[in-house]
């Protein structure tokens, strides 16, 4: 049985707010063989995944870590909501100023540079960029995740100590084969010759965040 099917286990039993004792009767087996499951010592068989994903109301594909959506779906790019319809959907205009210009000069900003990417033609880069970036958020949403000890550390398959380091060489690995790719061929070098006042020009609605997200970074490096 995959490794993850354990950690899914007892996550979506702490979830659902119930005890280990109530979740084996429910499932047909003995808190101590569930134990076994949750723990890792022993591997199911098919009945009881079935029964587990049923009870759960997930896949089987998610019990097993096969995939990341409770449901097993595999999500296309025309599938992925638009970050604004997001931010419409969990109440950011209500969140205050801050958090919602930050974000403009993030997403605005990412705007610009995965067009850049697009014109390099080279998908390694835009690979390891947007490597880089997901490592990132991962770690900030890791760290903010920690902060309230209600929160199940199940939910993550990297466990501590060591996951913001680990996530943090992820991001370092994939910056070093971004910077590597500097005088390969497949890159389209010409198509990165930037200047403020042709990033201006290419991108009137977001040139303005970029530049504002450079200053706040570089006033934050002298600080």
């Amino acid at each position: 049985m995959k490794s993850d099917f354990p950690r899914v286990l007892s996550l979506l039993r702490k979830e659902k707010g119930i005890s280990q004792k109530e979740a084996a009767e429910k499932l047909g087996v003995s808190q101590a063989l569930l134990s076994h499951y949750e723990k890792g010592i022993r591997e199911c068989g098919l009945d009881f995944l079935i029964r587990a994903a049923d009870f759960y109301n997930v896949s089987t594909d998610y019990l097993l870590g096969r995939s990341a959506d409770p449901e097993g779906l595999t999500i296309a790019a025309e599938d992925i909501p638009e970050p604004d319809s997001a931010g419409k959907e969990n109440g950011m205009s209500s969140a205050g100023v801050l958090p919602v210009l930050n974000k403009k000069l993030i997403a605005n900003s990412l705007n610009i540079l995965f067009d850049l990417l697009a014109k390099s033609g080279s998908r390694d880069l835009t690979k390891y960029v947007s490597n880089y970036l997901m490592g990132a958020v991962y770690r900030m949403l890791r760290i903010i995740y920690g902060f309230s000890p209600k929160n199940n550390m199940n939910a993550f398959s990297v466990k501590e100590p060591g996951a913001l380091e680990s996530a943090d060489a992820f991001m370092k690995q994939n910056e070093f084969r971004a910077r590597r790719l500097a005088k390969d061929q497949s890159v389209k070098t010409e198509e990165l010759t930037l200047s403020t006042e042709g990033l201006s020009r290419s991108y009137p609605l977001f040139a303005s965040s970029l530049f504002s997200l450079i200053k706040n970074c570089e006033d934050g490096m002298e600080k």
